[in-house]
């Protein structure tokens, strides 16, 4: 029995909802997602199926979009600068050969501590300052500067070390005071007691026979780069997909992979960055967005073993998922499959989230489709 879509489109994205419908019949009778867009500030699409409006999901390394978002503001309002070295603000980080690293290296997922030799535990893992502390005195994995790898697990704590240690406040109390609560956003860093009802926990990856062929194709030892960044070598080994419907994640929210969001929250924070929202002011200026969305890190990813590119932080999504997008769009998928991004040129702010975690991981194959028919009715407007 296929899904019905709920929700509403403005004039002219008709057709976002026939492809939304059209993909969701292809999918799982279970399947669960919501799609939200912003163009120029205005709300254009809402739409959810196999669920209600209202639903919360786990977006893993979406969350990350938050983090560099909150740098981003701090960068623009010169409380921290980019080509000051970590130490600066973080002495401790010099152990081990890291005193030379600088912000912007750091925020390029440049650093070489994607993990540390023994792994972390839980709470570790959901604890922001605990993550910062053990990686303080970490030996990198690589010479600070001279490559890259997605610090997976670990950059919101990296960056969010430097952000507690510039202004005295965690990032996540800065997030709430100038992002999420100005614009009542659905997407937090730490869920409220209250808002627990509205949590879907994430489904695991249900892959078909070809799928997990692949995946059994592609093993990895428990002590490469790969498996360290995901803490898979650790003495209880991390169930990624679990981590969400995990409380104690949920309610720090570790600001790697711990937000719980709904795709109006990661559309909207992602419109407020770039667009005039409710009478606001964008979050960020223009040369900002373009700083950030600069090209910095781009090639073979150590973590990733694949080509892979970043701006400061955000992924350089026009480059990493979605061809058709200007250059400099901002954005950060996440593992289960979700996604967001603001894209400058066009205007458009898009959020998806799903419950069942997609194959292979990271931003779902319909993301492109979906992102692709927004993006074309909003350059018709």
């Amino acid at each position: 029995m296929t899904q019905e879509i709920h929700g509403t489109v403005a004039d002219g994205f008709q057709g976002v909802r026939e492809e939304f419908a059209a993909f969701v019949a292809g999918e799982r009778p279970d399947y669960e997602g919501q799609l939200c867009a912003y163009v120029h500030g205005r709300k254009v699409v809402d739409l959810w199926a196999g669920t209600d409006a209202d639903a919360l999901y786990g977006v893993f390394s979406s969350t990350k979009g938050a983090a560099y978002l909150v740098v981003a503001l701090l960068v623009q309002d010169g409380t921290l600068e980019l080509d000051r070295k970590v130490t600066y603000y973080w002495p401790e980080f010099a152990a081990e050969g890291k005193g030379a690293l600088t912000l912007r290296d750091l925020l390029a997922h440049r650093a070489g501590v994607v993990g540390t030799d023994t792994g972390f535990t839980l709470a570790e893992l959901a604890d922001d300052r605990q993550l910062a502390e053990r990686l303080a005195d970490q030996r990198p994995f690589w010479r600070p500067g001279t490559a890259f790898g997605c610090h997976a697990l670990v950059s919101g704590a990296l960056v969010g070390e430097v952000v507690r240690r510039a202004t005295g406040r965690t990032l996540q109390e800065v997030y709430q005071e100038r992002i999420r609560t100005p614009y009542a956003l659905d997407f937090h860093l730490g869920l409220p007691a209250p808002h627990e009802p509205r949590f879907r926990t994430t489904q695991p990856m249900a892959p078909t026979p070809d799928q997990q062929a692949l995946l059994d194709a592609t093993p990895t030892g428990p002590h490469t780069l790969t498996s360290i960044a995901f803490n898979r070598h650790a003495a209880e080994p991390t169930d990624l997909a679990s981590l969400p419907n995990m409380p104690l994640v949920r309610a720090k929210g570790p600001a790697s992979v711990g937000a719980v969001a709904s795709a109006r929250g990661l559309a909207g924070m992602y419109a407020a960055a770039i667009s005039e929202v409710g009478q606001r002011a964008p979050l960020l200026k223009p040369d900002t967005v373009a700083e950030f969305g600069q090209f910095h890190s781009v090639g073979y990813d150590l973590v990733a073993r694949a080509h892979k590119s970043f701006g400061l932080g955000f992924q350089t999504t026009a480059d990493a998922w979605h061809p058709f997008l200007g250059a400099g769009t901002i954005g950060h998928s996440g593992a289960n499959g979700s996604q967001a991004f603001a894209d400058p040129w066009s205007g458009l702010a898009y959020g998806y989230t799903r419950r069942r975690f997609a194959f292979p991981g990271g931003a779902a194959p319909e993301n492109d489709r979906l992102a692709r028919a927004i993006h074309r009715a909003a350059l018709a407007l």
